[in-house]
């Protein structure tokens, strides 16, 4: 990156007829107008440059009348909430940012200089505060040595984002190796000695971070926008839980899930056809695994030369409403795969592209998408095969949209519950909307429009009973739950970067994830003890599904496999009243179900440094064996009373970094003291519990608390009364204390 080529923004001059607003002069002689606004307690809005554009309802903020705006003479600030931003300038110092909170510096512009500027004051820093060219904007901040900095996604890599160039870019990431995710969000959050800070860039075009990026800064945080502005929120709050519900206020509040979702999903790529389906459909049931939700994958259920059309392949299902009943009479849930794409071999395509359903190209004639069969880069097979050219839905126009919403309507009819929304992120640059948007601006929030389209159409038809199963996301995916890492290589790296992966889903504002357990792709098929262990991990995850290329069905693996993944399976199933306590935790707070160390324990630099163990809700700590050895190096934070190992009650003081061999049966988990963990019935779906989540048996960790035994379900499915603990009205008789 070339820094040179922007034009720095050097002085700053209020407006006094507008005093939330001023002008900046560059270097060369621009005039850029920024604007500054309180959204609220916490919450800060930075315009640099405000171009009119088409708006996609990724954010909704009200300016707080209650704020205070001081113009300088070249200074603006405004001051909301015991927090105060302030932008200003001088003869000897560039145009430069402050962010006050509790009277104390929490956020400045960048502070690293290079020798010009001792012949160059106002070009002293090595990146400018703010600059602009034609086509780019950017905002530089200054991070000390100690601040971790956390979010921005779906990444594979380490959570702290220090030292990292991270992308936000919509891609088929093929996996979970790279920069490269399905899901971006432009949202970073760190923490300091004087507080939390955070920062949302709202935009749809891509976004760069370097994160203490050494190539550029390793002090400094620098955003530069593929666009010639910023709008930035800025969020300042005393913990990272806090700073994440203020991106809620602004982004929306997290939807909840419903409790068939949290059961297990099966799925392979792919079922050849309703044999094959109803059989393994047949056989989890005969081999007694509980399981909520089949997936047919695009494969399974689509003719792929012809794809995608909203019904069954009628050369595999002429009788696709026989087949879904004979799965719901196995108390199955029917998920079924999409994408937002219609090839030219589709018998309607030429009627759709002359509806404008599609996107276009620049000149405004038919755009069509080519998938890459280059020898080289191909991710096709004999088992993938190729997919056809295809028209890319247009979801900026009404009717393309309204259209795709509302064929839903033929899939709920043959008995389809829910959707994997699959795919999303292949608008090219050169694309022209129906709205006059480019392809450039489009592409990042096509998936947020394609998933808010899939999600409406189901909670049409099944209300407060809905949900999707996205794999693409940007600002803003926590409003239509939920959201699985697609695609992980099969290997114990692949599961590790999966775990990572989530914990980052869970920093950028989106409580709930899952992951291809068993992992998706490899050279060979996952060895048994990967398998379990991913199984074993992802039981803890807010959802689970087992998926891959090749058979994933834990027979395959040997007998000890199916024993102890049972086992698993059924554990999660005993979870259930936890994890939707969790789950609605989730929603009131905004704190994802999986809660990374840095998230629970923001000022415990230990803690922040285990980043492949995590929470599962508020009492669980878990720690995913990782290797074939069954080795785990784990951290129990301090905590009054210490904590309880799950399986055996043993007792563990905390503050202290535990070495530990599992063998294949467990996975470490421990339970916080002052712990009632409830214990729900053993079922093979949610379908008889009719929506309640009964408790049948109730562990007790430790000591009560002044207030009792902390507790996490929902209304009466766990309460105590005296000594006693009820379910509903019925008294639970199996309580086990472990002191």
């Amino acid at each position: 990156m070339n820094f040179t080529q922007f034009d720095r923004l050097i002085s700053l001059k209020p407006n006094v007829a507008a005093p939330q607003e001023a002008t900046a002069t560059s270097l060369d002689g621009a005039r850029v107008t920024f604007s500054l606004a309180s959204c609220g307690k916490g919450i800060f809005r930075l315009r640099v440059n405000p171009i009119a554009k088409p708006d996609y309802g990724l954010v909704s903020s009200k300016t707080d009348d209650s704020a205070t705006y001081k113009p300088g003479e070249t200074s603006l600030s405004v001051s909301a909430g015991g927090a105060t931003m302030t932008l200003s300038s001088d003869a000897t110092h560039a145009l430069t940012f402050d962010l006050q909170y509790k009277g104390k510096t929490l956020l400045t512009s960048i502070t690293d200089e290079q020798f010009r500027g001792m012949a160059k004051p106002l070009e002293a820093t090595r990146i400018a505060s703010f600059a602009v060219t034609e086509s780019q904007a950017i905002a530089s901040f200054a991070l000390s040595s100690d601040t971790p900095v956390y979010g921005l996604g779906e990444k594979g890599a380490a959570l702290n984002k220090r030292g990292q160039l991270v992308s936000s870019r919509v891609e088929d990431a093929l996996g979970v190796n790279t920069d490269l995710s399905y899901k971006n969000t432009p949202f970073a959050w760190a923490i300091t000695p004087n507080g939390c800070w955070g920062i949302l860039t709202h935009t749809t075009v891509d976004v760069a971070h370097g994160v203490g990026y050494a190539q550029w800064s390793n002090r400094s945080y620098v955003i530069v926008a593929e666009e010639p502005q910023l709008d930035l929120f800025f969020f300042v709050a005393d913990t990272p839980a806090q700073i994440v519900s203020l991106y809620h206020q602004i982004t929306g509040k997290p939807e909840n899930v419903p409790l068939w979702s949290l059961g297990v999903w099966i799925s392979r790529a792919y079922y050849r056809d309703e044999a094959d389906t109803l059989k393994t459909a047949r056989e989890f049931r005969d081999r007694q695994f509980p399981v909520d939700v089949i997936t047919f994958d695009g494969r399974a259920w689509q003719d792929t030369p012809t794809r995608f059309h909203f019904n069954f392949d009628p050369s595999r299902y002429p009788d696709p409403v026989r087949v879904n009943n004979e799965l719901k009479a196995l108390d199955y849930k029917i998920c079924c795969w999409e994408y937002p794409l219609v090839s030219i071999h589709h018998p309607e395509y030429r009627t759709y592209e002359q509806s404008g359903y599609f996107l276009k190209k620049a000149d405004g004639s038919e755009l069509i998408y080519e998938w890459d069969t280059d020898k080289k880069t191909t991710p096709f097979g004999p088992t993938l095969t190729p997919l056809p050219p295809s028209g890319l839905v247009d979801f900026t126009n009404p009717a393309a949209y309204a259209w795709w919403r509302d064929e839903h309507k033929k899939l709920w009819a043959l008995g389809v519950d829910t959707i994997k929304s699959d795919f999303g992120e292949q608008v090219p640059a050169d694309a022209l909307a129906h709205n006059g948007d480019s392809g450039k601006r489009v592409h990042n929030v096509n998936a947020q429009l394609y998933n808010r389209c899939v999600y409406e159409a189901s909670r049409s038809a099944y209300g407060d009973e809905a949900c999707v199963w996205g794999r693409a996301g940007w600002i803003g995916t926590q409003r239509h739950p939920l959201q699985w890492g697609g695609d992980p290589q099969s290997d114990w790296e692949g599961l590790a970067a999966s775990v990572r992966a989530g914990l980052n889903h869970g920093h950028s504002g989106s409580p709930f994830h899952a992951t291809d357990a068993g992992g998706f792709y490899g050279a060979t098929q996952p060895e048994p003890a990967l398998y379990l262990r991913w199984v074993q991990a992802a039981v803890f995850a807010s959802h689970v599904r087992i998926h891959g290329i090749g058979a994933r069905e834990p027979w395959c693996f040997g007998r000890d496999v199916e024993r102890i993944a049972r086992d698993f399976f059924e554990i999660r199933y005993k979870l259930l009243p936890y994890l939707r306590g969790a789950c609605d935790l989730s929603v009131k707070t905004g704190l994802p179900v999986m809660r990374s160390m840095a998230l629970m324990h923001p000022d415990d630099r230990v803690a922040r440094g285990f980043e492949q163990q995590f929470y599962c809700g508020p009492h669980l700590i878990v720690m995913p064996v990782l290797n074939r050895d069954g080795d785990v190096e784990g951290y129990l934070p301090e905590h009054d009373g210490g904590w309880y190992e799950l399986w055996s009650g043993l007792h563990v003081d905390g503050g202290e970094v535990i070495t530990l061999n599992y063998d294949l049966e467990r996975i470490p988990v421990f339970v916080k003291a002052g712990t009632a963990l409830p214990i729900g019935p053993v079922v093979q779906s949610t379908r008889p519990l009719e929506g309640l989540t009964p408790v049948v048996a109730v562990a007790e960790f430790g000591s009560p608390g002044k207030q009792g035994y902390s507790v996490c379900a929902r209304g009466t499915a766990l309460v105590q009364e005296g000594k006693a603990w009820r379910s509903y009205g019925q008294k639970i008789m199996n309580v086990r204390r472990f002191v």
